[in-house]
């Protein structure tokens, strides 16, 4: 065995072994914080499970040894957002503890962590409060053993950098020393531990290095590709070129006879377009024999529906769409068609953008064993969702969600791809075959046609302002795309409905909608076999783009200021008539601060810009985080755009938990969201994607990011959200926007690089 199967084997071991200790010794206040019941029902007089004194575990997150070192559970994955490091912070903030004391490991999928999922920049928020707790219940029973041993008031001691002092008497005792008496005490209902006043906190709002970050330099095995076990065997999966198609025969004999391979068949697949589809695998002892027998590898397809899709054929289906009524009525206030009639000047526009891939850098992959004797499965998996993903392993092949044991490796980019677990019964079908551990490795290739991709989309825009340039009129119709999908009716019959793709939904909420006397919203679904999934702030990513580009072009029409229109638009009052993303109210006045920031912080007005050069302005309210984003450009003669600054303002609540993961996670949406803007684009033929690889579908190289990234915290008295995702929708409009401003073009479709931006 390898050194770093041995190094991936102990670790396993470890993490096994840590969550039966943890568990043992403390589980139930974990059950309370995340099962919905309360800690003092479940916990209290629960005293530490017998062993446990060389270790203080009070519950699955925590556990202190005797020197002193703290180690604490990551449950949500790792997908570079950074929540690793940030979440045990929390905890070791209350804990009081110092960081360079702590250690951090990834926890595997287990009903007493909660929810695990890493999406929607839901992390931090949903775990903020709870994980406080966490560490300020252990640290109350520090206190505690320590005034106990002192035969003191708890009340005259303190903790402090990982010690318990006792001030009267200048006595210290640190954490390591309490662990056996700790150990012995019963857990305290954690809803009534005092937890610390955030002025403080000496961790939270610092800069702390990604605890991977020594590992990802030197490349230690940290990734699902990187998972080593002994007798594994490497798998590739082939899928039909035509989305939505199956294999009916292959020259499987011939693969099988090619150096190495040990087995090749047609795996049949279900008709769920986002689980396992159908397809050829071929199984060798290594990737490179798996990935050589593959080139050799011919297929008979059946093609099915999906061979009749092309971009050009949807693109005439919407525009005959945009014709008629709309389908579906988002919202209807007012009367547009009058309204429009009596504006002042009125502005038409048709605005349109592409399916897109995830192209995170690390491709799909899965590592699968089967346990001969029982048919349980142990899985190694890079997933965004690993709940989802055991519970669509137990339904494909019905084995009971208790015997599949699933190991959350550190993931190379998601961006929401992986919060889809296709990939995993890919590789549980494999192996359950070949009755031998299977790794299956995605191409990029694979990962580039066979994504479960953001939908493309197609909106089409009317609006109207009156004399005093005010908006007084919207209208958008949006041609989005739908999977047919089998869903149960009241009766109890299963009919077959079209469900639009995740983020291809328009909501009535959406802004302006409600801020609109005048407002009609309205959708018209085309019928597609194309997969489709999240994508980084979903829905978000391009409606912020359509809206506050068209928004612009009414702010010119009417001879206003940007900032000034969109002020207006928002006027005084909170949107408490309705609600904004994911039922949480619309705070008006936290966007016009947002917004009032980005203008002072970037100048806004106050600087005269040559022809060729201009600034452009937008928000969003997207995951729970307010957004505002000033970018300034430069377009040469000749169409070629540089990004020259983008000021970024959020307004993420009343603490930043990591300064520099906060940094890191604005400045990565905004270079994320300049590449989307500027570069890739899938085009659809005969029911295939076109392009295959990073040549045909590139991505922002270092020489094309903006030259200054300017980021603001605002801290408001509000809970803390997420940061992965609401900085990402403001950028391409702004960018956009300032296009405008420095050309006089506008851009209605994505990418950029179909937009001739050149000028004389």
């Amino acid at each position: 065995m390898s050194a770093r199967q041995d190094e991936l084997k102990s670790a396993s071991a470890s993490r096994r072994s840590f969550l039966r200790q943890s568990a043992a010794g403390g589980s139930l206040l974990a059950l309370g914080l995340y099962g919905g019941g309360t800690i003092a029902a479940l916990a209290q007089g629960q005293a530490a499970a017998p062993g446990a004194a060389t270790e203080f575990s009070p519950n699955v997150f925590i556990r202190i040894a005797q020197d002193g070192i703290v180690t604490l559970v990551s449950k949500q994955p790792e997908i570079g957002q950074g929540i690793k490091t940030s979440l045990p912070m929390v905890i070791a903030e209350e804990l009081d503890v110092e960081w360079k004391d702590v250690r951090v490991v990834q926890g595997d999928l287990n009903p007493a962590y909660g929810p695990q999922g890493a999406g929607g920049s839901t992390s931090t928020p949903t775990n903020y409060e709870n994980f406080h707790r966490l560490g300020a219940t252990a640290r109350t029973m520090l206190v505690q053993a320590a005034a106990q041993t002192w035969g003191v008031p708890a009340g005259e001691c303190r903790a402090e950098r990982g010690a318990v002092l006792h001030d009267a008497s200048k006595r210290r005792l640190g954490y390591g020393q309490l662990v056996k008496t700790a150990a012995a005490l019963p857990v305290p209902d954690a809803k009534g531990v005092q937890l610390k006043d955030p002025s403080t906190y000496r961790l939270l709002g610092t800069r702390i290095g990604g605890v991977d970050n020594d590992k990802v330099v030197a490349g230690k095995p940290l990734f699902g590709i990187d998972v080593q076990l002994p007798g594994m065997l490497y798998a590739v999966y082939v899928k039909c070129p035509v989305l939505g198609g199956a294999p009916s025969s292959a020259n499987l004999a011939a693969i099988k006879a090619m150096p190495g391979v040990k087995d090749a068949f047609i795996v049949e697949g279900t008709e769920n377009l986002n689980g396992l589809r159908p397809g050829v695998a071929i199984v060798a002892n290594s990737t490179w024999n798996a990935i050589s027998a593959r080139k050799k590898l011919q297929v008979q397809w059946d093609e099915g529906e999906g061979a009749h899709h092309s971009w050009a054929g949807f693109l005439a289906q919407a525009q005959a769409a945009a014709k008629q009524p709309g389908t579906v009525t988002m919202r209807r206030d007012g009367d547009v068609d009058t309204a429009l009639a009596g504006a002042a000047r009125t502005v038409e526009s048709a605005y349109t953008y592409p399916f897109i891939s995830h192209a995170s850098m690390e491709p799909q992959n899965c590592t699968a064993a089967i346990d001969p004797k029982d048919g349980s499965v142990e899985l190694w998996a890079p997933t965004q969702n690993p709940g989802a993903g055991q519970a669509l392993v137990a339904s494909t092949f019905n084995i009971p969600k208790e015997k599949i044991t699933l190991h959350i490796t550190r993931s190379g980019g998601g961006f929401g791809r992986r919060l889809s677990s296709d990939f995993i019964v890919d590789a549980v079908a494999i192996a359950q075959k070949v009755k031998a551990p299977v790794k299956l490795t995605w191409m990029r290739e694979d990962d580039l046609q066979h994504d479960h991709f953001r939908a493309g989309g197609f909106h089409f825009l009317r609006g109207g302002v009156d004399s005093a340039g005010k908006l007084v009129a919207w209208h958008d119709h949006f041609v989005t795309f739908a999977n047919r999908v089998e869903q149960k009716e009241s009766d109890g019959t299963t009919g077959r409905v079209l469900r639009p793709g995740s983020g291809a939904s328009l909501s009535g909420d959406e802004f302006p909608g409600r801020w609109v006397a005048n407002c009609l919203l309205e959708q018209t679904p085309l019928e597609c076999r194309i997969p489709m999934g999240p994508w980084r702030a979903p829905g978000s990513n391009v409606f912020a783009w359509v809206f506050h580009s068209f928004i612009d072009e009414l702010a010119h029409a009417a001879g206003r200021d940007s900032i000034e229109f969109r002020l207006e638009i928002l006027g005084d009052a909170n949107m408490v008539a309705g609600t904004g993303e994911r039922g949480v109210p619309y705070n008006v006045s936290r966007m016009r601060n947002v917004l009032k920031a980005v203008a002072e912080k970037s100048g806004w007005g106050r600087r005269k810009f040559a022809r060729g050069q201009g600034a452009g302005v937008a928000f969003h309210f997207s995951h729970r985080g307010y957004v505002a984003e000033v970018a300034e450009v430069t377009v040469s003669k000749e169409g070629q755009l540089k990004v020259d600054r983008v000021v970024v303002v959020s307004d993420i609540g009343a603490q930043t938990v990591n300064l520099s993961g906060a940094e890191n996670q604005v400045q990565g949406s905004v270079i994320d969201g300049l590449s989307t803007l500027m570069y890739p684009s899938l085009n659809l033929e005969k029911g295939r994607i076109v392009q295959s690889n990073f040549h045909d579908y590139p991505l922002l190289r270092m020489p094309d990011t903006p030259t200054r990234i300017e980021t603001h915290f605002l801290k408001t008295d509000y809970p803390v959200t997420g940061l992965g995702e609401p900085v990402f929708p403001p950028l391409a409009p702004a960018v956009c926007n300032a296009i405008f401003a420095a050309t006089g073009k506008r851009v209605r479709e994505l990418p950029l690089s179909k937009t001739d931006l050149s000028w004389s």
